[in-house]
């Protein structure tokens, strides 16, 4: 993840928050939570690149993540790229 040590440290500290709270949520899915909640990311090609992780791993763990309807919506889709835009539903 690019950023400062502190940035890493309060994404890191989010995302243990966020599987404290919900022990449905994969390590994955609280990433794209606390990357939305922190403006780190909010499309799913960034959060991949970001983190270093395959797009088409981020691309199934953000669609069961909407499918739940409860944290975050896809706001758009580009269909050459895969790419993926979504948004919160609401406060972390």
């Amino acid at each position: 993840m690019t950023g400062t040590v502190p940035d890493a440290e309060r994404f890191l500290a989010l995302v243990a928050r966020l599987q404290a709270e919900d022990a449905q949520l994969s390590a994955i899915q609280a990433g794209l939570l606390a990357a939305a909640s922190l403006g780190i990311a909010h499309d799913s090609r960034t959060f991949a690149r970001h983190l270093g992780l395959a797009h088409a791993l981020v691309l199934r763990e953000l669609n069961a993540l909407a499918e739940r309807g409860d944290r975050l919506s896809i706001e758009k889709r580009d269909a050459r790229t895969m790419r993926t835009h979504y948004v919160l539903s609401g406060k972390l």
